[in-house]
């Protein structure tokens, strides 16, 4: 009868042992040294749908998927060190980031990545801080982002421009002259108003202590040229992040970083690993 006992023991030790040994062999596998997954979110909301809104209990369990994978998740300034410094990185490191400066990072995001104690960017329009309760969907305010910052570090805020999240006869108008009463802006009138807006939105969330150094920036609609590119730079932005998909290497150009979508409805906890083995499959595939 011990003898029964002490197999069957032994056979549930083992069940046990098979069940968990394929978590442990994922979560050590390493899908790429030396890089960044940049992921990017909007809008996280269980009352609203719509193709960049994911409620609250996916955006979790997307994380603690990978989390279980072997992802790493770093701070934007470690991404920023990295970049900059060439500053070690873990294996499989990703960075969050959020576009728009939601309300909802704030009420449904965030409580998340403070229990998780995961790091976030998010890129704010900045002009929403002025009147966050008049816009479409709820924005953040000053005092909003002003408690994150002080409740948990790891919590960044950086630029989505002040007021050119938007479009002019159905032109992004970071990158495209403005044309009033039959007049078009001049080049160096085109060039002053991307200048004068870039220095706004970056003062203000300098004002809110948005983050230990305010140099980064999303691209509105993902539009961007190599003017763009220039007065940005003027303006004192030093990294920037566009909607083209990928993985961020050392020597990728800091002004053009891609980001892999994470906050569509149809992307499933187990998707996003999949997404980022495709991009690596891409990106090594021969030109």
């Amino acid at each position: 009868m011990k003898i029964q006992l002490l197999w069957k023991s032994m056979l549930i030790l083992l069940i046990a042992f098979m069940n968990f040994l394929p978590s442990l062999v994922r979560a050590n596998d390493v899908v790429y040294s030396n890089e960044v997954v940049v992921l990017v979110y909007h809008h996280i909301d269980d009352q609203v749908q719509g193709s960049v809104t994911i409620s609250t209990t996916l955006f979790e369990k997307q994380l603690e998927a990978m989390q279980r994978k072997g992802y790493h998740f770093i701070s934007m300034d470690e991404f920023k060190s990295f970049k900059s410094e060439g500053t070690a990185i873990p294996d499989n490191a990703v960075l969050v980031t959020f576009d728009d400066g939601y309300k909802s990072f704030y009420t449904n995001a965030f409580p998340i990545l403070k229990k998780m104690k995961i790091p976030a960017v998010n890129f704010v329009i900045t002009k929403d801080m002025d009147n966050p309760g008049g816009t479409l969907l709820p924005s953040l305010s000053r005092e909003e982002i002003k408690k994150m910052r002080k409740e948990f570090a790891g919590i960044d805020f950086q630029c989505h421009s002040d007021a050119l999240h938007a479009m002019n006869n159905g032109k992004p108008l970071l990158t495209n002259k403005l044309t009033q009463n039959g007049i078009t802006e001049t080049d160096d009138e085109f060039k002053q108003r991307i200048l004068n807006d870039t220095r706004t939105g970056l003062a203000k969330l300098i004002e809110v202590n948005g983050s230990k150094s305010v140099d980064s920036y999303a691209y509105p609609f993902g539009s961007y040229d190599d003017h763009t590119i220039t007065y940005l730079q003027e303006a004192g932005v030093k990294f920037a992040f566009t909607t083209k998909s990928g993985i961020t290497m050392k020597d990728t150009d800091p002004m053009q970083i891609p980001r892999i979508n994470a906050g569509s409805p149809f992307i499933r906890p187990h998707s996003i690993n999949n997404l980022i083995k495709q991009a690596k499959r891409h990106q090594i595939q021969p030109i």
